[in-house]
């Protein structure tokens, strides 16, 4: 007997664990075939195989469930940005695994940042930001830190970081669009980006190798 109650908690975990992950894969499977806004708690639960009121002991509504999938997705993506870009050791380094850490997230769940783009307003309400400042949450204090090692420039950094931003925003957007079409190239698409953004970042539009090397830009007058 006891040591059947010594189990029964485990298995009440496991279940939990269980039920609460078929939720969240019903409903990704909901908000890729309807979108967000045309699927319904009935449309989730019915694809579960459980019983409508144990969808209610894990999630309270549809906003519930894409919170939980923002705050797993947030929580990765930051965890390895900050581990990567603190990792850096040069410039080159750290803009590079910046992207890397942000297209690699979206690559291997495009449906989270595509619905976070075009569910701007209710993320606001759930996290007082947008998907935009989430994603780079600690990205200010990550460049802050790398000017101050002397990895980065000492340039205008509200301006720059806005720069990152809006790199990384419109470019993951792009590469989710290209990796729910072609799954099995979607870290290749991310590295691919990642390159891309890298050379943009550091080259401009100078991609040619004389600049690479160091020859003088051409005058910019105003």
């Amino acid at each position: 007997m006891s040591e059947t109650k010594k189990e029964t908690p485990g298995k009440r975990e496991f279940n939990r664990i269980r039920n609460r992950k078929a939720i969240l894969g019903a409903a990704r499977e909901c908000f890729r075939e309807r979108g967000y806004d045309n699927s319904t708690i009935r449309d989730i639960v019915r694809r579960t195989g459980l019983a409508a009121g144990t969808f209610y002991n894990y999630f309270s509504s549809k906003q519930d469930i894409f919170a939980a999938l923002l705050t797993d997705f947030l929580a990765r993506l930051n965890h390895n940005l900050t581990e990567n870009r603190q990792a850096a050791g040069s410039a080159d380094e750290f803009i590079y695994s910046a992207y890397f850490a942000l297209f690699k997230a979206t690559a291997s769940d495009p449906l989270v940042y595509e619905l976070a783009h075009h569910n701007d307003r209710a993320i606001r309400e759930l996290f007082g930001s947008d998907i935009l400042g989430l994603t780079m949450v600690s990205l200010e204090e990550d460049v802050k830190g790398a000017v101050e090692q002397g990895l980065l420039p000492d340039l205008d950094q509200e301006y720059l970081c806005a720069a990152f931003f809006g790199v990384g925003y419109e470019l993951s957007l792009r590469l989710a669009h290209r990796a729910h079409s072609n799954p099995d190239e979607a870290e290749a698409e991310a590295r691919k980006a990642t390159l891309f953004a890298t050379n943009l970042f550091l080259n401009g539009l100078r991609l040619d190798p004389l600049f690479r090397n160091g020859a003088p830009s051409p005058t910019i007058t105003e």
